[in-house]
């Protein structure tokens, strides 16, 4: 039973997430490029075929979620800490660095 809440548990985080992605990156309910200027319109076929878009949407995230998780391994603790110390710190400073040069060029 705790194996089945556990799974229970991610499985609704990925849906929620992926609704949060979609709504506030991905345009919701809107088709990708047609319909960003057009209001919602208030009769059956086009609520049903804007929900669809949002949850084809949301299908499209959770396939990208499920696809990333069995195609890559996990890492453990120790190797996300030696990722994040070692190498995404020194390159996030190199980024700091390289912005505030670049602004510096681009200001004289």
């Amino acid at each position: 039973m705790k194996f089945a809440l556990f799974f229970l548990a991610e499985y609704s985080n990925m849906v929620a997430s992926s609704a949060m992605m979609v709504t506030l990156f991905f345009g919701g309910w809107t088709l990708p490029f047609w319909g960003l200027d057009h209001p919602a319109g208030n009769s059956l076929p086009i609520g049903t075929a804007h929900i669809l878009v949002f949850v084809g949407k949301m299908l499209v995230f959770m396939v990208i979620f499920i696809w990333v998780r069995w195609m890559f391994p996990r890492f453990r603790y120790d190797q996300l800490m030696d990722l994040g110390w070692r190498r995404f710190l020194p390159l996030a400073l190199v980024n700091i660095l390289a912005t505030a040069v670049w602004l510096w060029i681009k200001t004289t």
